[in-house]
């Protein structure tokens, strides 16, 4: 070997091992840091060919992880543990020198012409990672003298690789962990169900999108601070006690829940608790939330048409049996006309029965073709007699409110429309308007033609108008600002249904304070 001094082979390794630090802090590829510890190394040792082969411990094999001066037909095999010279040298963890390698029988090729080898093991941790062998095609290149600043080298080289095989496979693990992470969060996010996390202090630890749609909360809102300071409603509806006995017993809980969000809607929700435990104790609650509150109003609505559907053949049986008696009274009272000797109190009497008697079948009449609901039969009828059809039927409801009734109807032709779908619609509005001055006001009623081939229908009143909030939602399906139990909120959704039906339209004018109209635009002839 070309080493004149033993002064100056220790100078170059130490050099040699300051720069190898050096490599081993600032490189963390594999790769590079092994080729950077061969160019350093032949600076030392003045070799004409080395290679560093590291161990697989499952296969059993030594893989050529990086070389200098050989062909590539001689780092591809791989050597089992075992064989030839550095095969020995990773079984026994103990050198190898070769002086004249064509006398020894277990030298594995490396290269054509090589006649003195010396292979020492990488050992990081008192175990065996991988072998560091280098060759020269001149005999007796290598000495006793080298094998241990060789192995001092590769004891340094053998902690930066496996330092840079610590980093490859945690930065793998973070990364799978950061894949994983996702994965999960894209999950989470894309639920339809409400789900979010709390710790055993009550604090929000995650909240999807769901739950931000279903509680009008968004995430930044909420994480990190107590679910009851953020929803102190909730203790009060016995959820609190739910999530506590999760966290004592380490069970599932479910119930269902009512409750107004931060809306003010009343919303209602069926709630599973699960635990989330961390080595077997529990450290936190997952909460999914599904709302059924669409579910249960439609449940409540197709009771509530149920029940309609079983008045309206009631009131159709009532108004027949009334117009049976009905038929009885109007004959009688006309025959009571004929008489000669009545007094004029007396015919002023029985004229009175006889008007009467025509209101009341006018009235039964109503009934029974609004009970009928023969489906979207369409035919030419007269939008004035529809409108006032529909105040016959509902005139107790203004009158018991002391609600002055002003009707206008001008001169408009018939259309093509279903009269029972109409009426629906007008009982609907008018009902609505009634409602909405229970303590007295004036109820317009009119119509008129509106240009363009359309004619116009006006329902107004003069309660206490609407919001601006609530103009918004009003023809959406379920909203309601009444009372639970007094409304479905589907009247004004169903009654620009029937009107788009009738390729028409149906508008809302309202300011708080100056009342309420709707203005219904149906196509004429």
């Amino acid at each position: 070997m070309a080493i004149h001094s033993a002064g100056r082979q220790e100078e170059k390794l130490v050099t040699a091992l300051i720069d190898i630090g050096k490599e081993l802090a600032s490189t963390i590829e594999l790769e590079e840091l092994l080729n950077r510890i061969l160019r350093i190394s032949r600076e030392v040792f003045r070799f004409e060919n080395a290679i560093i082969r590291l161990l697989e411990e499952k296969r059993g094999v030594l893989v050529t992880a990086a070389s200098y001066g050989y062909e590539e037909e001689a780092t591809g095999p791989e050597i089992t543990v075992g064989q030839g010279v550095m095969g020995q040298v990773a079984r026994d963890g103990e050198p190898i020198l070769l002086t004249d390698i064509a006398s020894h029988p277990d030298y594995v090729p490396g290269i054509s012409g090589a006649r003195s080898e010396l292979a020492v093991p990488l050992v990081a941790r008192d175990r065996v990672i991988g072998v560091f062998n280098v060759e020269s095609p001149r005999p007796h290149a290598f000495s006793r003298g080298d094998i241990a600043p060789l192995m001092t080298m590769a004891g340094q080289a053998a902690i930066a690789i496996e330092n840079a095989r610590l980093y490859q496979n945690l930065k793998g693990m973070s990364e799978r962990y950061q894949k994983l992470h996702q994965f999960n969060g894209s999950i989470l996010q894309s639920a339809n169900l409400g789900i979010y996390t709390v710790d055993n202090e009550m604090r929000v630890t995650s909240w999807n999108r769901r739950i931000e749609d279903m509680s009008g909360m968004a995430e930044s809102e909420v994480l990190g601070h107590s679910l009851f300071r953020i929803f102190p409603g909730l203790e009060g509806e016995g959820f609190a006690d739910r999530v506590h006995k999760v966290f004592d017993t380490g069970m599932p809980e479910k119930f269902r829940l009512a409750h107004r969000d931060h809306r003010g809607e009343m919303r209602f929700q069926k709630r599973r608790l699960a635990p989330l435990k961390e080595d077997g104790k529990t450290v936190g609650v997952v909460v999914i939330v599904e709302d059924v509150t669409e579910f249960r109003r439609l449940l409540d609505q197709t009771l509530q048409s149920e029940k309609l559907a079983e008045v309206g053949r009631l009131s159709a049986g009532i108004a027949h049996e009334i117009n049976n008696p009905l038929a009885v009274i109007a004959y009688g009272a006309q025959l009571l006309q004929r008489e000669e000797n009545l007094s004029s109190f007396q015919k002023e009497l029985v004229e009175r029965v006889e008007s009467e008697v025509e209101r009341l079948k006018a009235l039964t009449g109503g009934l029974l073709s609004f009970s009928r609901g023969q489906g979207a039969a369409k035919r030419w009828v007269d939008l004035n007699e529809i409108l006032q059809d529909v105040l016959r039927l509902v005139r107790y409801e203004v009158t018991r409110h002391s609600i002055v009734l002003k009707e206008s109807y001008g001169e408009v032709p018939v259309l093509q429309a279903d009269p029972n779908k109409l009426k629906q619609v007008f009982i609907n509005l008018i009902l609505n308007a009634a409602q909405a001055m229970k303590e007295g006001g004036t109820l317009s009623v009119e119509t008129r033609p509106a240009g363009e081939g359309m004619l116009e229908a006006v329902v107004s009143d003069s309660g206490a108008g609407i919001p601006p909030e609530v103009r918004k939602r009003i023809f959406e399906p379920f909203f309601t600002t009444k009372k639970e139990g007094e409304g479905t909120g589907l009247g004004l959704y169903i009654c620009r249904n029937i009107v788009l039906e009738h390729e028409g339209r149906l508008e809302l004018e309202s300011a708080v304070g100056k009342g309420t109209t709707f203005r219904v635009f149906l196509p004429a002839e």
